[in-house]
């Protein structure tokens, strides 16, 4: 299942406001097709290991940089911001491991097998599996939580008509036409067989009709399933069954984290996680201060401020993530569970979209502005999907006559020769932008964005003239707000490398895209054939990655580093986005009672 969230010290994800920065665009030479994917300047670096004997219990200080109070929804049916993910990544797990490839493994919460000919697909959960209250994890938890996920009253944006279709029986749930999921099997307390119209790819990674979460049934079937994302029992007091479990929440602000003594790994080595959000203009006098042990989501952008501050090593490696440019293309139409493109939608001419990715310099922002931690984008499939990312595809480089050549073709022209193109119609042409704020070089990296589409004659302003709190920015984009024709966002992605994002069956597909050639991609991505035969895979991303550049639903404006402050008193920690080499929060140990100076 696509994931859209952990962001920061897990590169696993809701929308993330993309980080970029300052005054100019640095030199103005222009970009080639042979020199269009470049890759970050600073050196890869996953893992510390400090010296010290660790101590006893202690309590690990964590800030997760946000500049918005966070929702704090602890679970993936109703979460609609990335930021929850990182809340949910002491106290929540999903049933399956994955391996370095981010294909399900043996090793989790549960284990997974494949019956080809049955078209059957077993999970079997470990037989020490327990709720953080005590109550073991059974097989009914599991079919509950993806009856809450296929409830229209749940209106959760994970789920994908399409995909989990695949599942027998689910159409007829969400339709009330059936009181349960027939695909779903209970074969005992443990066991729970899905049966499926096909085994496909997504399958492998733990998509293409199974849901990962289990939510505890005998602690939230009482409460009326559209009232459950409201309810203290998500929100204040969950029940999980990850390594830590939340003990008390200040709304928006901070978590206090109690060691899982029923954790199926065995008791966690701290006791005491104590998670603090600080915005992003006070994180780098928090390091100075060393006020904390762990940072998540660091900012890239004031990465010369703080990567010299002692007493902390700063892990840094390419996340599952990217930034883009979207354009609003339709609406959501809930009433058919999918997207309604608009033909005469004021973006809806593709080379009107090629050329405002064409006017844009990312690798001069990357280098100049976010310390190298950030480069060109040349694709929607990110690089760390090395087997079906295409390095040989240009995608948007920075040539700005390009963008005006396009322009002219497609007949937006300065009709009154103010220097600002009409619409082919002659009609006036501003398009409004919708990006969030908070950071110091929020406003800066705005005004050039502006000024970049200015030069090549586009008319752009941001949303209601000023940049946007976190919030309220998504709040627009989800409900397809007029006041947004462009937004500026980074996706973060789950394991599953397939673009579900673009499918016309998931409210996750903010510019409400979908176009018959790309429905067609999506299903060969997905289809039998690509499940047995990896050639025919490749061939079918390289095609899907080229018709985005041919006629974009969104433009990939940068790859991204994350960065993880880790503070000397921290004994052990590895931040790879794989489970079989990232640290288990259960192991995580500390030398110190408080974060160290040097």
């Amino acid at each position: 299942m696509f994931k859209k969230w952990l962001i920061g010290l897990l590169a696993t994800s809701s929308l993330v406001v993309a980080g970029c920065a300052s005054q100019d665009a640095g030199d103005n030479s222009n970009g080639t097709e042979e020199t269009a994917e470049t890759g970050p300047s600073v050196a890869i670096n996953e893992s510390v290991e400090h010296e010290g004997e660790p101590i006893e219990g202690g309590t690990l200080k964590v800030a997760l940089v946000h500049d918005s109070p966070f929702q704090g929804v602890f679970s993936e049916v109703f979460s609609e911001e990335g930021y929850d993910g990182n809340l949910m990544a002491y106290s929540h797990e999903g049933l399956f491991h994955i391996d370095e490839n981010y294909l399900v493994t043996d090793g989790g919460a549960a284990n997974m097998s494949i019956d080809e000919e049955n078209k059957i697909v077993t999970v079997k959960l470990r037989d020490n599996l327990k709720w953080s209250d005590g109550e073991p994890v059974t097989a009914d938890d599991v079919i509950f939580s993806y009856e809450i996920l296929a409830s229209p009253e749940a209106n959760s944006e994970y789920f994908d008509m399409t995909e989990m279709s695949n599942l027998e029986g689910v159409l007829e749930y969400r339709n009330g036409e059936a009181d349960h999921i027939s695909g779903l099997e209970k074969v005992d307390d443990q066991t729970v067989n899905y049966h499926m119209k096909e085994i496909n790819m997504d399958i492998k990674y733990g998509g293409g009709g199974l849901w990962s979460e289990v939510l505890p049934k005998h602690y939230l079937e009482d409460i009326p399933v559209d009232e459950l994302s409201a309810s203290p029992q998500i929100r204040q007091k969950p029940v999980s069954f990850g390594p830590f479990r939340v003990k008390e929440v200040v709304e928006g602000e901070s978590i206090e984290y109690e060691a899982n003594e029923y954790y199926y790994r065995g008791r966690p080595k701290l006791d005491k996680i104590q998670l603090t959000r600080v915005p992003s203009t006070n994180i780098v006098s928090a390091l100075q201060n060393h006020q904390f042990d762990m940072v998540s989501a660091m900012p890239r952008d004031s990465y010369d401020q703080y990567k010299d501050i002692p007493g902390y090593d700063y892990l840094t490696a390419p996340a599952l993530q990217y930034g883009f440019m979207g354009f609003k293309l339709g609406k959501w139409n809930a009433d058919k569970g999918e997207v309604e493109p608009d033909p005469n939608a004021k973006m809806a001419n593709p080379k009107l979209r090629q050329a405002m990715g064409y006017a844009l310099d990312n690798d001069a922002i990357g280098q100049r502005f976010n310390h190298g931690l950030t480069w060109n984008a040349n694709s929607v499939i990110v690089p760390g999907f090395e087997d079906l990312h295409d390095k040989e595809q240009p995608g948007f480089y920075y040539d700005p006559e390009k963008a005006k050549q396009l322009l002219d073709e497609a007949g937006y022209e300065d009709v009154d020769g103010d220097g600002l193109r009409e619409t082919p119609e002659g009609e006036k042409l501003q398009i409004n932008i919708a990006m969030g704020g908070g950071k110091p070089t929020s406003e800066p990296t705005a005004q050039y964005y502006i000024q970049a589409w200015k030069e090549v004659g586009l008319d752009t302003q941001l949303t209601n003239g000023r940049l946007l709190d976190f919030q309220d920015l998504i709040q627009r984009i989800d409900s397809d707000d007029e006041s947004v024709d462009v937004f500026i966002l980074s996706w973060a992605l789950g394991n599953n490398p397939k673009p579900q994002s673009f499918s016309r069956t998931t409210q996750q597909n903010t510019p409400r895209y979908a176009t018959e050639e790309s429905d067609q991609l999506l299903e060969a991505i997905s289809s039998q054939e690509a499940y047995e035969n990896d050639d025919y895979r490749r061939e079918q991303y390289k095609k899907f990655q080229q018709y985005m550049v041919d006629d974009p639903a969104v433009i990939p404006l940068n790859y991204l580093m994350y960065v993880t402050p880790v503070n000397k008193s921290v004994k052990a920690y590895n931040s790879s986005s794989a489970d079989t080499e990232r640290t288990n929060w259960a192991d995580v140990q500390l030398v110190s009672e408080e974060p160290l100076s040097e």
